[in-house]
């Protein structure tokens, strides 16, 4: 059990308010975004063990249909509505006045920024607060690895430089991110802290397919994620190999509409397509599945390939960012190089023979370190232990200056004025 927090802290974030069955009707008649599931995985484990924490979550959209609040358990939702246009063209200093204006309200005793992506990071470095920065995407990285991405992606790297060199404390998944960021941007204190999948994954019955192999991908259908790598094997075992692919997300692409024509319709004929599913239904579509199959080019740490290996789903995926402190070779998966078309099809081969994956099973004693590794309970505590470090480290601040200046302690844990 989490001891109270007595604090009052607010995260600065892209929250997935339109997942939320407690939210308001209007906001949930929203377009779906990212489910962004290990935000929700962690508010909803606040709720059951530490119900004293008091919790504002601050979001950001243009397509609120009206600036509202709503409260669930602890957490008070902020949900502002922002004019399109001005967020990005301003380096964020449109969301800064929006933030600000609200938190002087709320008086926190930190400031949580969920990422870089959305100038959360160089909001939280211009406020009057103790913050950190959770990375949920090295857009520095990603730049690096896939040059062909979007304009938006070079400024957020471009940011992203500028926002984890000044944070007091960085939090992020997977040993890869924590080497990068301390050796790119010199953060001062970084904790690598797991994000974690709901629990319904570790909860699911599974159910393999029999008869053929019922091969399962999730995410965006883009070239960083691989979806090339990923159509182009399955076109070379289709011959040989009875398989269907699950592909959980949006259908439509330039890329997708390059390898419709390259791939001709038979290879899509064996391909379902769904979007916009609930854990629980995602869950659904992993307890039937023989293998993951994740060949992302540059990935922090992959949701999809958590949920599949606590799920006890075996995984052939990339040796990339975080994909190896989850993926054991062997045990509950395969790995082949980023990029290595030839390496992904050597992969799927030997999984479709392994006396394990090719029934959808996993080596027993793995899944129950890796469900012990990546569990909402281990997250929630590490975070806990972040807060409380970020408040003693600006307790220790403010006191040095106090010192320096001749006046009394001071105690950071109280909320600015």
């Amino acid at each position: 059990m989490i001891q109270p927090l007595p604090m009052k802290v607010a995260w600065i974030s892209y929250f997935p308010v339109e997942w939320m069955p407690e939210a308001p009707p209007e906001i949930q008649r929203m377009p779906k975004h990212h489910p962004a599931s290990w935000q929700r995985v962690l508010l909803r484990r606040w709720m059951e063990d530490n119900p004293d924490l008091e919790l504002h979550i601050l979001a950001l959209r243009k397509q609120f249909p009206r600036s509202c609040q709503f409260r669930i358990g602890p957490a008070t939702f902020h949900c502002i509505r922002t004019i399109g246009g001005f967020r990005a063209p301003t380096l964020f200093w449109y969301d800064t006045w929006l933030i600000a204006r609200t938190l002087r309200q709320v008086r926190p005793s930190l400031v949580h920024a969920w990422g870089t992506e959305n100038g959360a990071a160089l909001i939280a470095a211009r406020l009057r607060y103790p913050y950190l920065v959770t990375v949920q995407g090295l857009m520095s990285w990603y730049r690096e690895a896939v040059p062909d991405l979007p304009m938006y992606h070079h400024m957020a790297a471009w940011l992203e430089r500028r926002s984890l060199s000044r944070a007091p404390l960085v939090t992020t998944e997977s040993r890869f991110a924590v080497e990068f960021v301390r050796s790119r941007f010199h953060a001062p204190r970084i904790l690598q802290i797991e994000h974690a999948p709901d629990p319904c994954f570790s909860e699911i019955a599974r159910q393999p397919a029999q008869g053929q192999f019922r091969f399962l991908a999730n995410g965006r259908f883009d070239l960083r994620k691989g979806a090339d790598l990923l159509l182009r094997a399955l076109h070379r075992i289709a011959a040989e190999i009875p398989w269907q692919l699950i592909h959980i997300g949006p259908p439509r692409s330039p890329l997708a509409d390059q390898l419709r024509a390259e791939l001709g319709p038979t290879l899509w004929s064996r391909i379902v397509f769904r979007q916009q599913l609930t854990p629980v239904e995602v869950a659904e579509e992993l307890a039937h599945a023989t293998l993951m199959l994740c060949p992302t080019r540059a990935d922090v740490s992959p949701n999809s390939v958590k949920e599949a290996v606590v799920a006890g789903v075996p995984v052939v995926a990339s040796r990339t960012g975080g994909i190896p402190d989850y993926v054991v070779p062997g045990k509950n998966g395969l790995l082949f190089e980023p990029g290595d078309l030839e390496g992904f099809v050597a992969a799927l081969r030997e999984a479709c023979r392994h006396p394990l994956f090719k029934l959808g099973k996993v080596d027993t004693e793995t899944l129950h370190r890796m469900r012990e590794y990546l569990s909402p309970q281990v997250m929630a505590h590490r975070f806990h232990e972040a807060y409380q470090q970020l408040l003693t480290l600006a307790d220790h601040s403010k006191q040095q200056a106090a010192h320096a200046s001749g006046e009394g302690p001071t105690r950071a844990t109280q909320s600015p004025t």
